[in-house]
C-alpha cells in the first residue's frame, strides 16, 4: 500500500515526533514531582540518557514509547509500508535499550521502565497507580525485571 501523503509532508510529520518531553514522560515527571520526589532529567552522563534520574537512590526511570521501543502491547503495530525498514529500526532501538540497561546495571544503577501503554488513554486514577508504583519502587530499593 502506498503512502497517503507526499514524501515532504511525511518527512515534516516524522520530524515533529518528539524524543523527549513527550506527553507520557510529562505525566510521570509532574506526578512524581507532586509526590515530593526530585530528579534530574535526561542526564547525558548516564548510558541511554534516562528520562528521570534519582541520584539519591541511584535509580533511573525510562518512559518508553511503545511503537519506538517495540513493546508487545495494544499500541504497537508494525507499519504495513516499508516493513523491513521499521523492523530494523525498532530492532536497533531495542538493542540500544538493552545495551544502556546493561551498562547502568554494571555501574550499580537500578532501572525502571514505564511504558506509554500504562499511561496513554488511562484515567487519572490509573495514572496515580503507576505513579505510586514508581514511588514505591524508588523508596524500596527493589530491582525490577526488565521486559
Amino acid at each position: 500500500m502506498a503512502d497517503m501523503v507526499p514524501p515532504e509532508v511525511r518527512s515534516r510529520m516524522m520530524a515533529g515526533i518528539r524524543g523527549k518531553d513527550t506527553k507520557p514522560e510529562m505525566i510521570i515527571r509532574k506526578g512524581l514531582h507532586r509526590l515530593g520526589l526530585r530528579f534530574l532529567v535526561h542526564d547525558k552522563r548516564l548510558p541511554g540518557k534516562p528520562d528521570l534520574v534519582f541520584p539519591k537512590w541511584r535509580a533511573a526511570i525510562f518512559v518508553n514509547g511503545c511503537f519506538w521501543h517495540g513493546h508487545d502491547c495494544r499500541l504497537f503495530k508494525l507499519p504495513s509500508t516499508r516493513t523491513e525498514f521499521w523492523r530494523n529500526k525498532i530492532a536497533t532501538n531495542k538493542e540500544r535499550d538493552a545495551n544502556a540497561l546493561r551498562k547502568l546495571d554494571e555501574a550499580g544503577w537500578r532501572v525502571l521502565s514505564v511504558w506509554e501503554c500504562e499511561i496513554k488513554g488511562r484515567s487519572a486514577e490509573e495514572n496515580e497507580s503507576v505513579l505510586q508504583r514508581c514511588k514505591n519502587w524508588l523508596t524500596s530499593k527493589a530491582v525490577p525485571a526488565h521486559e
